[in-house]
């Protein structure tokens, strides 16, 4: 079937989305006018006429306003096109229906690994997570030591990684900063995907490991261990008890085998970068559909990256299930507010470079498609940065936009899984929870073919719908569950991608 070269989204659009570049003078039938402009793929072009000052509407949502007369067939960007912030009723749970559950014993399958409280792991790592920036080098030597011919004798260890960080210290405490690094620490050290944990301090810094123990609830035994660097006898020595540490947690972890386990256990992270301007058409809505069968089968799919929900905040608050869920969602977004008043802040519109040329002209239209990674069931429940998950469903957590400190909160949380959709490219990784990367694109895909998981491109080529993606993206997170390695882990990313959120002063 021949496709048009552009894309109408919704019958009450005044803008169509550009299959393909569309060249100056190109004669488009769809609007029976010739092009103003050289278009790139994923931008936006005038379907009629559109009047200074008019609302400019793309998915029958208003992303802007024309911020000049625009002519049919023009290119509709950042050039031509003003934000303008505006009420929006929240109408708290307006929009919430019933969940169609998948009777238990009709769930879905994945092979996972069972912890002795019940929590379920994708992966079997063991971890080394650093207090302080201060032994940062140390955890680092003590997971070099454990390369592949040292653990091939315990084949059912997926790795010993180190988690270091550049705060601890330095910082103001108590305050939100200290308490958010904590919770995040702690987050690690009780994953699911790790049969082992090791914490290593200097001594002298303001998170003190046994206090940073004691105020979360960790309790040190056979599979968490501590150090602290002054009173073990240095960084050599320390790094020799280390790794003493981890060989003794080595048996155990190994013992770990997987088993067959519900879909429910599955904890899913969602974040979006580097997106396009079909991101919003093909990856996010495909990857939203596969996360409204997770729900139906159990499961909790995670949203976050508040500044990238800004402007279609309403989407979620009619889902809530109750107004006070509603209404914890616009309190974190008025903080967000605060937070970045008077900064060139993506919150406030200003959407990246590789957004820019992707086609997606500021915040409300990039929200726009992120927002679809949720799907469409009910909003369980709004949580902060880092804070324990403990309701299935679809659940939002609040975080910045930048990929890994968004990532890194999500699992702490519990995410056990994360699916990154993208358009322009990312190369992001994760551990302990490995990551699918899904391509918005077909071009992008088979550039980086190496790097993607999944085309989601397939949607705009006409080969499958967006419920069909759907449906291959869940039985593709089946198989990741399962153990099935995703690129991201092939290429060895995900040592470097734990970045807690900083905020507040460094003192």
């Amino acid at each position: 079937m021949t496709q048009t070269p552009v894309i109408r989204l919704h019958a009450n659009d005044n803008v169509l989305i550009a299959r393909g570049d569309l060249t100056l003078g190109q004669h488009l039938d769809t609007l029976g006018v010739r092009m103003r402009a050289q278009v790139p793929a994923g931008h936006k072009i005038a379907a009629r006429a559109i009047a200074r000052g008019e609302q400019v509407r793309k998915y029958d949502t208003v992303i802007g306003v024309a911020d000049r007369d625009i002519a049919p067939g023009d290119h509709v960007h950042s050039h031509n096109l003003r934000l303008v912030d505006f009420y929006r009723d929240p109408a708290f749970c307006a929009d919430v229906r019933p969940i169609d559950y998948v009777p238990e014993s009709e769930r879905a399958t994945f092979l996972g690994y069972v912890r002795p409280d019940g929590r379920v792991g994708t992966r079997n790592f063991i971890g080394i997570l650093a207090s302080v920036n201060c032994s940062a080098t140390v955890i680092k030597h003590i997971a070099a030591h454990f390369t592949r011919e040292r653990l091939a004798a315990y084949p059912n260890v997926d790795g010993v990684v180190a988690f270091a960080q550049s705060s601890g210290c330095g910082m103001s405490s108590p305050s939100e900063h200290f308490d958010l690094l904590r919770r995040t620490i702690a987050g690690y050290a009780r994953h699911a995907n790790l049969a082992g944990v090791l914490i290593v301090g200097l001594g002298c810094e303001r998170n003190q490991v046994n206090t940073l123990v004691e105020s979360q609830g960790l309790a040190p035994g056979e599979q968490l261990h501590t150090l602290v660097m002054q009173d073990t006898g240095g960084t050599r020595a320390t790094i020799e008890a280390g790794i003493r540490a981890i060989e003794s947690m080595l048996p155990q972890a190994n013992a770990c085998t997987r088993q067959r386990v519900s879909a429910s256990h599955l904890k899913i992270g969602l974040e979006c970068g580097g997106s396009d301007g079909f991101s919003g058409i093909t990856a996010n809505p495909a990857l939203g559909a596969a996360m409204d069968i997770l729900v139906r089968h159990g499961g909790t799919a995670i949203l976050s990256e508040t500044p990238e929900i800004h402007g279609v905040e309403y989407m979620l608050t009619r889902r809530a299930v109750t107004p006070e869920v509603g209404q914890k969602l616009l309190d974190r977004l008025a903080w967000w507010e605060r937070y970045t008043a008077g900064h060139n802040a993506q919150f406030n519109g200003v959407v990246g470079h590789g957004n820019q040329q992707g086609g997606l002209a500021n915040i409300f239209e990039k929200s726009l498609g992120s927002a679809m990674k949720g799907g469409t069931t009910p909003l369980q429940a709004v949580y902060e940065y880092a804070e324990p998950i403990d309701k299935a469903g679809f659940v939002f957590m609040d975080s910045p936009g930048y990929d890994p400190v968004a990532a890194t909160g999500q699992i702490a949380s519990g995410a056990n899984l994360i699916c990154f959709t993208t358009g322009r490219g990312s190369m992001f990784g994760s551990k302990p929870a490995p990551t699918i990367k899904l391509a918005s694109n077909t071009p992008m895909f088979r550039r980086l073919e190496e790097d993607m998981d999944i085309n989601c491109g397939v949607v705009l080529d006409g080969e499958l719908s967006v419920s069909q993606l759907g449906e291959r993206i869940f039985e593709h997170i089946l198989r990741a569950a399962s153990g099935e390695p995703t690129k991201s882990e092939l290429l060895g990313l995900g040592d470097h991608e734990f970045v807690p959120w900083h905020v507040g002063i460094v003192s």
